[in-house]
């Protein structure tokens, strides 16, 4: 694929321009190595989070209640874009997938969640957007691992009678 132009002829005759678009950006987001498309989906995700909880946090709610409700939106966020543009699909149907990718995503939200926490209660009572920062960085390492070998790892099947699952 590298060295190739991309055109929307290249989009696999699509039945509307939209999945034509698609496909493209599909395709311009494969020049990039996984995790870079992590990273771009994740700074996405981080500037939804950072966005929202500072809009929410506005209309007066305390910082720990706007980061739930960011953190909920952002987590929707960066599911869809994950699955559109970093990871191959899975073979699973759209639920079973978003119930895995929830898993893994509220461990490392849990993770990310009691890092904010902690230093909005000590450290950096005056600038919780740099928690979030701090958090979603810890977040991350065990976000890519869990959603590559977890959320969207293929499926794969039994080898044996004896019911052991192949690698």
């Amino acid at each position: 694929m590298h060295g190739k132009s991309i055109s929307l002829r290249d989009a696999r005759s699509p039945a509307s321009a939209g999945e034509a678009e698609h496909y493209v950006v599909r395709a311009l987001a494969e020049r990039l190595p996984r995790p870079a498309r992590f990273l771009v989906v994740g700074a996405l995700g981080l500037l939804t989070d950072i966005g929202t909880f500072t809009l929410i946090q506005n209309f007066g709610l305390p910082a720990l209640v706007a980061r739930l409700f960011s953190l909920a939106i952002a987590t929707f966020v960066t599911w869809r874009l994950n699955r559109a543009l970093t990871f191959d699909r899975s073979g699973r149907q759209q639920h079973q997938e978003a119930m895995r990718y929830a898993a893994v995503t509220a461990t490392a939200q849990s993770t990310s969640y009691a890092i904010f926490a902690v230093l909005t209660l000590t450290l950096l009572p005056a600038h919780p957007q740099a928690a979030i920062v701090v958090g979603a960085a810890c977040g991350a390492l065990i976000s890519y691992n869990g959603h590559r070998l977890f959320a969207f790892a293929p499926v794969t099947g039994n080898t044996s009678h004896s019911g052991s699952v192949r690698s």
